[in-house]
């Protein structure tokens, strides 16, 4: 009986022991800095109030914040990130969640008309993902790729840049034939994308930043800054 509690207790410790490890790895988690050298966040109103200055000196280099959603909704913390983050220097962008239940002429006003007058130094982002999306799914990818073809129509129009889609794996395995081209940011935790061409690569849902509570979208981008903020 000894014997089996030493060993019952022995097999506890190690396992133990590789969760810690595991959860240390994947709160520390990177990809290399020398190849990938810009580090950014995307955030919303789930971080809460964030405190800019200090997120401005925890090596980030640019970041993205949701501005809206569907026809009429509005992120409540954007007006505030977005001039918060500008204030300090950071290179900002806005992003739009695309709802599969709202028109997309409509939902193209509704960003813009969120955005009009504000300092965006990066090109607008579309966020196309199953995740928090209505309960309806396209009939087909010609009638998503119609929806999306008029938002892009409104936007690129109204901001002269080219609008940057955000996508998980199981959005492009569904209707990445379907959708007009466009450079990608591309959602893969802790593992880097080689099967599509990404600008921007999401590698973490739950990363630490100081002057945010709680964890934080991060990024890094294939492009240099410079090349990010041209995008047009």
């Amino acid at each position: 009986m000894r014997r089996f509690r030493t060993a019952a207790l022995a097999a506890v410790i190690v396992i133990l022991t590789a969760a810690a490890a595991l959860f240390v790895y994947f709160q520390t988690y990177q990809p290399d800095r020398a190849r990938f050298p810009l580090r950014g966040i995307d955030v919303s109103h789930h971080q809460g109030t964030i405190d800019w200055p200090e997120v401005a000196e925890d090596d980030v280099a640019f970041a993205f914040i949701k501005v809206s959603e569907g026809g009429d909704h509005r992120d409540t913390q954007f007006v505030r990130n977005i001039a918060e983050a500008t204030k300090v220097g950071i290179p900002v962008g806005a992003y739009h969640f695309f709802t599969f239940c709202r028109p997309g002429a409509d939902q193209a006003n509704n960003f813009i008309d969120a955005v009009a007058g504000r300092r965006l130094a990066l090109p607008p982002v579309m966020d196309l993902e199953f995740t928090g999306n209505c309960s309806r799914r396209p009939s087909g990818g010609g009638e998503l790729g119609s929806e999306i073809q008029d938002y892009l129509k409104v936007v690129e129009d109204r901001l002269g840049r080219s609008v940057v889609y955000y996508v998980t794996r199981q959005f492009l395995d569904a209707y990445g034939d379907a959708i007009p081209a466009r450079p990608i940011w591309f959602r893969s935790i802790l593992r880097e994308p080689s099967h599509v061409d990404w600008l921007l690569w999401q590698y973490h849902f739950s990363g630490r930043i100081a002057g945010i509570e709680g964890g934080v979208d991060l990024n890094v981008a294939s492009a240099s800054l410079a090349d990010l903020m041209g995008l047009d």
